[in-house]
């Protein structure tokens, strides 16, 4: 009898053991992953954003690289495609909540590569293939749409932009609604489309990407006089936007200047 509960107490033992060991590699794995995810955060800052990576599976690995005397980020990527129910680009992001705009003058480095190569600006709730988002796509064609999936894993919708190849490009957050904003030659903003409905919670990834649409290639583009501003400017009534004055350079308070953009708290 003694026997037996000493071979019983000693497979309690090992048993206890063994279930010790297996809960401090899961934990202490966990642990790990997530101090690698913010140590890639912090060492991918890059001038207003916090980091940057590769959305979805790419052949490529894309880069960021922020311009500090002339405040511009040229974006390197590649991928298949920022469309369908799954991306593939470059991204360079920060994380916000609530209303915003984000604007910046697009320029692509050549002329070459696919006609649909996309540089975008971008909300988007995750940082998975598949997550739902909202942005401007300016292709390589010059044609610029709001593009937008409702959900996860849903098919992307656009609205195409009648203005071919703007240089200047405004996307806007109000509430669950996304609009497109072009400025004309005198640098005022025009709604260039309807909006688009799209649920986030938050805090959602605020940024700007590139892909090539050629999953074997690689192409840049060029962002500069990037704006990053937590509250948007409110729409009059002939769709124009009210307090143009900050356009044309009266300082506003409350901006962080010389980090690669403005950012209004």
């Amino acid at each position: 009898m003694d026997r037996k509960m000493n071979t019983s107490l000693n497979i309690g033992k090992i048993a206890w053991f063994a279930l010790a060991w297996w809960l401090g590699l899961t934990f202490s794995g966990r642990s790990s992953i997530r101090a690698q995810e913010k140590g890639r955060a912090a060492g991918n800052a890059v001038g207003i954003f916090e980091g940057h990576g590769d959305v979805g599976k790419v052949l490529h690995a894309g880069t960021v690289e922020y311009d500090a005397g002339k405040q511009t980020y040229t974006v390197e990527g590649s991928g298949e495609n920022i469309w369908f129910a799954k991306d593939e680009f470059q991204f360079a992001w920060k994380k916000m909540s609530g209303d915003l705009t984000l604007t910046a003058d697009v320029l692509f480095t050549t002329k070459g590569g696919n006609e649909h190569k996309k540089a975008v600006l971008m909300i988007r709730q995750s940082l998975d293939a598949d997550s739902a988002y909202a942005d401007i796509a300016l292709h390589g064609n010059g044609m610029t749409s709001l593009q937008y999936r409702n959900d996860a894993g849903a098919q992307t919708q656009e609205i195409q932009a009648s203005v071919n190849a703007p240089q200047r490009v405004r996307l806007e957050k109000r509430g669950d609604h996304f609009s497109m904003w072009l400025a004309d030659e005198n640098g005022r903003f025009q709604p260039a489309t309807g909006s688009a409905r799209v649920v986030l919670k938050e805090p959602f990834y605020v940024g700007i990407g590139m892909c090539s649409h050629d999953e074997n290639a690689v192409e840049k583009a060029v962002f500069s006089k990037v704006e990053l501003r937590s509250k948007p400017q409110t729409a009059s009534v002939d769709g124009r936007v009210d307090a143009m004055k900050k356009e044309t350079g009266e300082r506003e308070t409350g901006w962080e200047a010389g980090q690669g953009g403005r950012l209004q708290s």
